[in-house]
């Protein structure tokens, strides 16, 4: 049962892929008055136990909100039990017509006494909305005067929670038709939408829950057998994936050795930052290419590490890789290379390049690759390259890739495919792809981590991580997809024990082996 439970709660479907399911399974003779009895009486179990600024006690007054179809039905099942629970119950259906299910239960909320309005100027306080105004599939903008009774809504100062989704939102972009309600509280019934993971539509989702109502696995694996998988990193995922169970024999070189090549005069902290990152992965040898000038600082914070330091140009970057000797590009199993260089460091980035060990690019070795031609450049190398860009590098190196503001899912799934590189689209839902399609998706983040570093360290941390991965025989994606959630919880514990304002790149660092507890 557990097993099914993580299963179900990886998964990530369109809006397309949620009908084939549903279909599947009234098809095979589950009734549709059945599974909305059962769906809303979750939600109803469920509403009663979210904190709130008030407590949503017996007598509180509850508006539902009920729209055309399905999703309306349930709303009008939640509002009944609601109702026989002892709270004060509302309706607003502005709609004449309803589905003949819908209508069914509107009519049975008439006869017990539930008073119901059709106006937005006729209802009553409450202390909590349930919008059930449309559930997924939605497609055309709201108009008036639904969209403006929506826009009153919104200016209460009451919770709204909503119904699989919040009315107006297209359920794969996140995009606002028009208008959307503004959810505290949003249950995601059966399974998560795309929707969820699309920036743009965060701020109308509010807390999201997954309400698992029992879909068959069976039924879920034969619809998306066929389709690239878009997949939630959980922490049992992540658990999982990460390389640290080591055996009794080893040695500091079977555990993976990293190079990262960052730093110059101008941005000493982020080789700082990025050795610090790279030194919480565990890896077991972490070597860090900076300029000169640098080598005594690197070594008085990382002085486990071996700091290599190279010529540098007048203007304090990288001129050349200078290594121990005996040493070259192919003495490592990864090498991370950006943060801090400067485009000075363009022949740097080059040379890392033309090696055939995986690369992870971020920062400045992301601005260089799209001076390159970041495609052409890429389909040339002979080993597994992971780009790291935030949206604006990433619209550097993919300008003819659909914008990554509308649709973050479909953009990095494009971006993946023509360059052949594994590519990770940071953001307030981190996405990665890989060639074939596949995507990952840190399900939770912090506004915490948009501070100047914590980009380094997420290069450092993913870098050690895979130069542990190539000795291991673990999929590239995964540790990537790994890397990514491990950050995020790092920042997400650090910002509850130090407020968001507390979480600094350095602090950052600090809380990645909590994140592991």
């Amino acid at each position: 049962m557990q097993d099914r439970q993580e299963k179900i709660s990886q998964v990530v479907v369109t809006a397309g892929q949620m009908r084939d399911i549903e279909k599947r399974i009234f098809v095979v003779g589950m009734p549709v008055v059945a599974l909305m009895e059962k769906v809303a009486g979750l939600i109803a179990r469920r509403i009663p136990e979210i904190p709130a600024n008030t407590p949503l006690l017996r007598g509180s007054r509850v508006g539902i909100l009920v729209g055309p179809g399905h999703n309306g039905g349930d709303a009008l099942v939640v509002a009944r039990e609601l109702y026989f629970r002892g709270y004060e119950v509302w309706i607003y259906s502005p709609f004449s017509k309803l589905k003949e299910l819908t209508s069914q239960h509107l009519q049975y909320a008439q006869s017990l006494g539930i008073p119901i309005y059709q106006t937005i100027e006729q209802l009553p306080d409450s202390d909590l909305l349930i919008d059930g105004l449309f559930g997924f599939g939605l497609e055309r903008n709201l108009t008036d005067p639904i969209a403006s009774a929506i826009n009153q809504l919104n200016e209460l100062s009451i919770p709204i929670y909503s119904i699989d989704l919040p009315s107006g939102l297209h359920t794969d972009t996140g995009v606002v038709l028009g208008t959307a309600i503004r959810a505290t509280h949003t249950f995601c019934l059966g399974l998560w939408k795309l929707a969820f993971f699309q920036d743009r539509a965060l701020e109308y989702l509010g807390k999201a829950e997954l309400i698992d109502f029992d879909i068959p696995l069976a039924d879920v694996e034969a619809v998306l057998k066929d389709a690239p998988k878009i997949k939630r990193i959980t922490r049992a995922k992540a658990l999982a994936t990460l390389p640290l169970p080591r055996p009794a024999v080893t040695h500091k070189y079977k555990e993976g050795h990293l190079l990262l090549i960052c730093g110059s005069r101008r941005y000493a902290g982020g080789a700082i930052l990025t050795g610090l990152g790279a030194r919480a992965s565990g890896v077991g040898m972490l070597s860090i290419a900076v300029p000169e000038s640098l080598k005594p600082l690197l070594v008085s914070h990382l002085p486990e590490a071996l700091i290599v330091g190279c010529p540098e140009t007048e203007t304090g970057a990288i001129a050349h890789l200078q290594l121990p000797e005996n040493t070259d590009l192919s003495s490592f199993n990864a090498i991370a290379c950006g943060p801090g260089l400067t485009r000075d460091a363009t022949p740097i980035v080059q040379e890392a390049i033309d090696s055939k060990r995986p690369l992870l690019l971020d920062a400045d070795g992301l601005n260089i690759l799209a001076q390159m031609g970041a495609i052409a450049t890429l389909k040339k190398r002979q080993a597994v390259t992971v780009l790291t860009p935030h949206t604006g590098e990433f619209e550097r190196l993919f300008p003819d890739v659909a914008d990554a503001k509308h649709d973050r899912v479909k953009a990095v799934q494009e971006a993946a495919a023509q360059s052949e590189a594994i590519v990770l689209l940071k953001g307030a839902r981190t996405a990665i792809a890989n060639p074939q399609g596949a995507v990952w998706i840190v399900p939770e983040s912090t506004p915490a981590l948009a501070r100047g570093g914590s980009g380094d360290v997420l290069t450092g941390l993913l870098g050690g991580l895979l130069a542990q991965a190539a000795t291991k025989q673990i999929l590239v994606e995964d540790i990537v997809a790994t890397a990514a959630w491990w950050h995020s919880q790092a920042g997400i514990i650090a910002a509850q024990e130090r407020t968001e304002l507390g979480v600094d790149a350095f602090t950052l660092t600090q809380y990645l082996m909590k994140a592991l507890t």
